[in-house]
């Protein structure tokens, strides 16, 4: 896939990829979602290294206030985004953003609800700005983060184009 340019659409973007969850980071699994957000990243031009794996709770806030102050221009979390007690992505992801895109994070869920998974309905993801960063939230199934990136692959270029200072097209 390339633009009008013949550059990848998110030839420029460094991002930077978070799996939330206490068992992915102590090795009870493997993490199967980070790795599936890696590769549609690079496929769509995006510099991106492996997913960052921490434990669902305050890691998740460290590591989504280090790739801010790394500068990175885009963040996906993956997992932690449920209603299970330890579930605490969005909790942690709120105070780092500066402004909400409820949009993105709505049309996840629908997406989710519309291919006749109604549990979708129970992601609490958020998706924000903090400065010039975007942070978004993805559910911690595979199946989950394969509807997010459905959702994210058409607007993500224009979203970062806007978060540059580009004007509507």
């Amino acid at each position: 896939m390339t633009t009008e340019t013949g550059l990848a659409p998110l030839s420029g973007v460094r991002a930077r990829v978070v799996t939330c969850s206490t068992r992915a980071a102590t090795g009870v699994y493997a993490d199967r979602g980070g790795p599936l957000i890696v590769a549609s990243l690079r496929e769509w031009g995006a510099d991106v290294e492996e997913p960052v794996v921490v434990p669902d709770g305050p890691g998740v806030g460290a590591a989504l206030r280090a790739a801010v102050d790394a500068a990175y221009d885009l963040v996906l979390t993956t997992g932690g985004t449920g209603c299970a007690p330890t579930d605490v992505t969005p909790e942690q992801t709120r105070p780092v953003l500066d402004r909400e895109i409820p949009g993105i994070a709505e049309a996840i869920r629908a997406y989710g609800v519309a291919a006749a998974v109604p549990t979708a309905m129970l992601s609490r993801g958020l998706a924000g700005l903090t400065g010039r960063c975007i942070v978004i939230n993805l559910p911690g199934s595979t199946g989950g983060v394969r509807d997010a990136l459905a959702v994210l692959e058409p607007v993500l270029p224009h979203l970062i184009s806007q978060v540059r200072g580009g004007d509507h097209r």
